[in-house]
């Protein structure tokens, strides 16, 4: 097995010696699922943080999620989430819905950025200075830290939808196309929370 890639703090010090001194790292939850909103955290870490586990959450166990994500609250400078609906993410297409949840979490911010680093996408609209890094979760370490606080919101998100909306087991799955997710839609139809403009769920509304 290969070992698990740790970020770091290179491109915020890189930042940092340009003047830089508050960089926010951005990235989203969510995207491929079939149900439920779109999330993503911004998140501002002091640039000698120490907190152990933070990685691309994907590589992390819930409790692993769950206790980092906590110690990320208590040593940011600054955190917050964004989300976009599905009613959003039908009306704009996911890519721009995404980019929508995360320019409310930079705007939701206690202390706003001078600069914001992406895992991938550039964000419209943002009045501070960019960079997009192709798998950025990866390798810096305020973005991964922001997939942690964007996994973890989501899911709680969706286990609270889950109460809602018995039956699909959106506290399972969290709205991905499980097999369970599909064999629940062939049994109780389309939610009020899935995204219609899907095509699995587009064919089920024909």
């Amino acid at each position: 097995m290969a070992p698990v890639q740790l970020p770091t703090f290179k491109e915020e010090r890189a930042l940092l010696a340009q003047g830089f001194s508050i960089v926010a790292g951005v990235d989203e939850a969510g995207c491929g699922c079939w149900a439920g909103p779109v999330y993503a955290a911004a998140v501002i870490l002091p640039f000698d943080s120490r907190i152990g586990l933070i990685r691309d959450s994907k590589t992390l166990s819930l409790e692993q999620r769950t206790r980092v994500a906590e110690d990320i609250k208590q040593e940011a400078m600054a955190w917050a989430v964004g989300t976009a609906s599905p009613e959003e993410i039908d009306q704009l297409n996911i890519r721009v819905a995404g980019a929508l949840a995360m320019r409310r979490a930079i705007e939701s911010l206690s202390t706003p950025p001078q600069f914001v680093l992406t895992d991938a996408f550039r964000i419209p609209n943002l009045p501070m200075p960019q960079k997009a890094v192709i798998r950025g979760d990866l390798t810096i370490k305020s973005v991964a830290a922001a997939s942690v606080i964007a996994k973890v919101s989501r899911d709680l998100e969706m286990e609270r939808l889950d109460a809602l909306h018995p039956g699909y087991g959106f506290a399972r799955h969290k709205g991905y196309g499980t097999k369970e997710h599909q064999a629940a839609l062939q049994a109780h139809g389309v939610s009020t929370i899935h995204r219609r403009s899907y095509a699995p769920i587009k064919r089920l509304l024909v």
